[in-house]
């Protein structure tokens, strides 16, 4: 009875170092995805009152959460069904991604800045509430967050194919990365975010002297600049990413250039998929206001 007993303990132990290992692999093989998804979730977390930043913050995190819940057994069924499944999900998601990041450089590079008086006419015209754009806005990033933590799962579990490690053992160590990507990748934001509050803090704990003010003076000063190049590492990683599901999902894709630098053709997939989804959703809007009389 007791041989058995350490026995079972000597099987758990060896189950769990084989976890450790692999979930170490697996984390080392999307560290790429996370640095992207750390950039993109960082700039969508960004841009609301100081008093709202924490608790849009948690949102955005339960929600992120609740994308892997959904996830995890959706990809563990699909691969068990229909692996194939996988791949068009994640085409489509790309192209969700693309057209995200397009649209933003579109808007930036053609956006008419608006007179005094067209921008109190739109703040008329516009009905939403404060709660229904901070709403919206979180909306927007835990659906970007879903297609994001999509890609890191099917990774880490590609990974652990890879091993042929036994199913127990790719529900674990998939599940651990998962985890770990929306702590590390949100705690992360949330340090982000609260820079000129904890700047703020040393200004006031030093009494404006010392290396302790200039320190906090430097967090605060810093964060606007930090926030403004979010937003365009954000919307760089937005593309790259797509790039990079495009190039290696899409087989004719995968052949094409040999010759060109993979960075580079990221970019360029993810731009072309992005203005076929902008000229896809141009038409569909226009389509739907002649359908709808709207």
């Amino acid at each position: 009875m007791a041989s058995g007993f350490f026995a079972l303990l000597d099987d758990v132990a060896a189950l769990m170092d084989d976890v450790a290992v692999t979930t170490k692999i697996a984390t080392k093989k999307t560290a790429g995805i996370l640095g992207d998804d750390l950039a993109v979730n960082a700039e969508k977390a960004t841009g609301f009152m100081s008093s709202r930043e924490i608790p849009v913050l948690w949102a955005i995190t339960k929600g992120s959460f609740l994308n892997k819940l959904i996830i995890l057994p959706i990809v563990f069924l699909l691969n068990w069904l229909y692996q194939p499944a996988i791949n068009y999900i994640l085409i489509v998601g790309a192209m969700y991604l693309a057209f995200e990041g397009v649209e933003k450089i579109i808007e930036f590079l053609f956006h008419r800045k608006k007179e005094g008086h067209e921008v109190i006419e739109e703040r008329e015209a516009d009905t939403q509430t404060a709660e229904e754009i901070e709403k919206a806005k979180v909306k927007s990033a835990v659906t970007t967050d879903f297609i994001l933590s999509l890609e890191i799962v099917i990774i880490a579990l590609g990974t652990v194919l890879e091993e042929s490690h036994p199913f127990i053992t790719q529900i674990l160590v998939t599940s651990l990365v998962a985890i770990v990507a929306t702590v590390g990748v949100y705690g992360i934001v949330a340090l982000i975010v609260r820079m000129d509050d904890a700047g703020f803090k040393l200004i006031k704990k030093s009494n404006g002297k010392g290396f302790a003010s200039k320190l906090g003076q430097f967090l605060v000063d810093a964060l606007p600049w930090v926030i403004k190049s979010l937003g365009v590492i954000g919307t760089i990683a937005l593309i790259m990413v797509a790039g990079e599901i495009f190039a290696h999902r899409i087989e004719y894709l995968h052949h094409i250039l040999p010759d060109w630098n993979a960075t580079l053709k990221q970019v360029v997939f993810g731009l072309a998929g992005g203005l076929i989804g902008v000229a896809l959703f141009t038409v569909g809007k226009k389509a739907y206001s002649l359908v709808s009389g709207k």
